[in-house]
């Protein structure tokens, strides 16, 4: 069984108070009560301190282009359907960057878990708005404040019917330990967003502003009711649910491709003499 140790990767270099390290150290809280070890799992970022989080980690990695993890996620989880897939990202990574990427991933129900550290802001580059920073906030970029309405992401997940959607709070490590259990043991795409200060250029998503309003769903929410889930997903403001927002259980795109579905390409028998005929066949067409 993994201990913490076993997970331990280079020294962060975030800055102190960041959300990030709660977020951290309930991943390794989660992987570790599981008893999944390093080789067991890959992560795959983007750019952003979010795109830092594998590093802090021993495991597999793939540090992609900013946006960009999703469709390398993908790529690896129909290669090896052993393997546990994990894509991290920041609200600007992937609701901005990555937008296109997200919606494919969710219609797919491809079977990998993607975590997003949502500080409503860029802060590895130094403060613009991202697509969740609140209308009206002023930022180093927009001094006039954020012209554009702000991006639910909850909402957009259950629209699209995504297969697993939650949001969870790094001021609660604890219960986003939880959900990230939960989103791994789930069969199919996962979406937990994940809310977290970043204490050096957003001064009003603090520590003390979330924890006024965010609450934990209860016992008696029904989170494969779609329509209760959309009404708990537009919730905002004074009150901010977290906890599993909409879950429901619908084919993974692994189970659908023909060739793939019982022996991955990675178990699949390679043959040098074909790809020999092949390599050869293509170069008659251009010489």
């Amino acid at each position: 069984m993994p201990t913490l140790d076993d997970l331990r990767g280079q020294t962060p270099a975030w800055c102190p108070g960041c959300g990030n390290f709660s977020i951290l150290r309930a991943f390794k809280d989660a992987f570790v009560e599981m008893d999944i070890e390093p080789y067991q799992f890959i992560i795959v970022s983007g750019i952003g301190q979010s795109g830092k989080f594998p590093h802090y980690l021993k495991c597999n990695t793939f540090n992609g282009l900013h946006g960009r993890s999703l469709p390398v996620a993908t790529g690896i989880r129909l290669v090896n359907h052993d393997l546990l897939v994990v894509a991290e990202a920041g609200d600007g990574d992937c609701y901005g960057e990555g937008g296109n990427h997200l919606i494919n991933a969710i219609r797919r129900n491809i079977n990998v878990k993607l975590f997003v550290h949502n500080n409503q802001i860029y802060g590895l580059t130094k403060g613009q708005a991202s697509p969740t920073s609140m209308e009206g906030m002023i930022t180093n970029n927009q001094p006039f404040g954020v012209l554009s309405e702000q991006f639910n992401p909850m909402a957009f997940a259950v629209t699209l019917d995504c297969s697993f959607v939650a949001r969870g709070y790094a001021g609660d490590p604890e219960h986003l330990k939880g959900l990230i259990k939960e989103a791994v043991g789930h069969k199919g795409f996962s979406l937990v967003d994940i809310l977290q200060p970043c204490v050096t250029f957003n001064k009003i998503n603090t520590y003390s502003w979330y924890s006024e309003r965010v609450y934990k769903l209860g016992p008696d929410y029904n989170p494969e009711n779609r329509l209760e889930a959309f009404q708990k997903a537009i919730e905002w403001g004074d009150k901010i649910p977290i906890g599993v927002i909409y879950r429901n259980n619908r084919p993974i795109l692994e189970e659908r491709i023909p060739v793939i579905k019982n022996k991955p390409l990675v178990k699949q028998h390679i043959n040098p003499d074909s790809m020999k005929t092949s390599i050869k066949t293509e170069l008659k067409r251009y010489y």
